[in-house]
């Protein structure tokens, strides 16, 4: 990591991560996170399609602000699902893990207020999350009965 210039104080970013647990092994909720094309079964209320970009890591998406891109770095040995996203209104760079809880999966995201999201945008967007966490919860869990 790059330490800043010592002449440029940084600014520290809002941020808040959140978690779900999720009755499934690490590799199961892994596996389906790291494939995009699965986003818009959960990401409900922020990603309407999705559509591979040919030669790219980056995936086109429709959201309810229009369109936007999305990448996913995934590490799978260390659980990393790290993403970006990027729309007319804000670009965000998601730190995602997938951890071990005995024979459960927690999954964490943490998220960073873009400069461009006002206090109560970005808390609207977090509780828009919060919907998209239970449903992933959902999924995997009904796939696994």
């Amino acid at each position: 990591m790059v330490n800043p210039p010592m002449d440029r104080p940084r600014a520290l970013a809002r941020a808040i991560t959140k978690q779900v647990s999720i009755d499934r092994d690490v590799s199961s909720v892994f596996a389906f996170v790291a494939n995009l094309a699965n986003w818009p079964r959960f990401a409900i209320v922020n990603v309407k399609s999705v559509s591979k970009r040919p030669g790219e890591d980056w995936w086109d998406m429709i959201t309810p602000r229009g369109a936007a891109r999305l990448r996913i770095r995934p590490v799978a040995s260390l659980g990393i699902l790290d993403h970006d996203f990027v729309d007319p209104q804000a670009s965000w760079t998601v730190p995602a893990r997938v951890v071990p809880n005995g024979a459960e999966a927690e999954l964490s995201m943490t998220l960073f207020q873009p400069p461009g999201l006002t206090d109560e945008e970005f808390d609207a967007q977090m509780k828009l999350m919060d919907v998209e966490l239970v449903r992933l919860k959902e999924i995997l869990e009904a796939e696994r009965a």
